[in-house]
């Protein structure tokens, strides 16, 4: 039975991509997905933002830093190098041990950072770049235009330094998701990701502070990007992702179905363990098997595709007959 698929260009052995996450962040972990199957893994972002951060605390252990505005540099210049020597580290040592895709992420604050980010990781074996764009719409003075050109223009930027396939994991906080994603279609995206699961925020009544929802999907979450994949997936020429929500085979096949290229999981990992992945691969192929399918370029796309679904994937409300 044929569980190949292809990602952005690169021949993945399967659909299940391990998606970019604290796990993704040791090579223990990285070592156990790839022993229990995983088509890909895309290693925990680099955050421009967490670097930064980590400056701040090294120069918060000593008041004299503030004194000297030299030292401020040195430590940022330090903390975010030490971030990416690590990032290397990782790359290379996942690459010696396995030949499956290993997809580096990579979040920056400031675009001009991009293009360094991205060459380096590419150098030190990257098989491919996932550029995790988060630019939220706090600023009643951006427009919704001037935020869909800064993602159109990270990704210009990092495409003319790296030969490497490049995606763009996308949140669903859009005006116009098709925009975006045509716009970045057609500005040479080799892939997107949909969606990214953004922290969340809460209120604890008790203590009356702000909380963290539940940093974990949940399987009913599935269907917010399977709309978009299955509207999408017969429009662009680049490949798709499906990612939140994702918890077993059902899901994996329900994305399939829509059209994605390849599905990422990453909340039933810490659920059930990474050893499930080989659960997901026995019943995707348990399910294969019992509709008569030997591939899954057979049945993949074959709910979008069909004539009239197009305008199920549209439909915005309920029938009153359902509620």
């Amino acid at each position: 039975m044929d569980l190949s698929t292809e990602y952005m260009g690169l021949k993945l052995k399967n659909p299940i991509i391990v998606s970019s996450s604290k796990l993704t962040a040791e090579i223990t972990n990285i070592k156990k997905a790839v022993d229990v199957g995983a088509g890909a893994i895309v290693l925990k972002s680099l955050f421009e933002e967490q670097l930064i951060a980590d400056s701040n605390a090294l120069m918060d252990q000593d008041i004299k830093y503030f004194w000297f505005p030299e030292a401020v540099e040195h430590i940022n210049k330090y903390s975010k190098e030490y971030g990416l020597k690590q990032t290397l580290a990782l790359i290379k040592q996942a690459k010696e041990y396995t030949d499956i895709p290993i997809i580096a992420s990579i979040n920056c604050v400031s675009s001009h950072e991009w293009p360094k980010f991205a060459k380096t990781l590419e150098e030190a074996g990257a098989d491919g770049l996932e550029l995790n764009i988060s630019i939220f719409p706090f600023d009643k003075y951006v427009g919704c235009g001037d935020i869909l050109d800064s993602h159109v223009i990270i990704l210009e930027k990092v495409k003319q330094y790296v030969n490497i396939p490049v995606s763009v994991k996308l949140g669903s906080y859009f005006t116009n998701i098709l925009q975006i994603a045509h716009r970045l279609n057609d500005s040479n995206a080799d892939g997107l990701v949909m969606f990214n699961r953004y922290y969340r925020p809460d209120i604890n009544i008790e203590t009356e502070t702000v909380v963290r929802d539940n940093v974990l999907s949940g399987p009913q979450e599935v269907t917010k990007a399977l709309r978009w994949v299955a509207l999408l997936s017969p429009q662009l020429s680049c490949s798709i992702a499906a990612a939140t929500g994702i918890h077993n085979a059902e899901g994996v096949i329900k994305q399939l179905l829509a059209g994605a290229d390849a599905t990422q999981i990453c909340s039933t990992l810490f659920n059930n363990g990474i050893s499930y992945i080989d659960t997901i691969l026995f019943d995707l192929q348990k399910w294969m098997h019992k509709h008569g399918y030997e591939s899954v370029s057979e049945f993949k796309g074959k709910v979008a595709n069909r004539e009239g679904n197009s305008v199920k994937f549209e439909r915005m409300q309920f029938l009153k007959k359902e509620i």
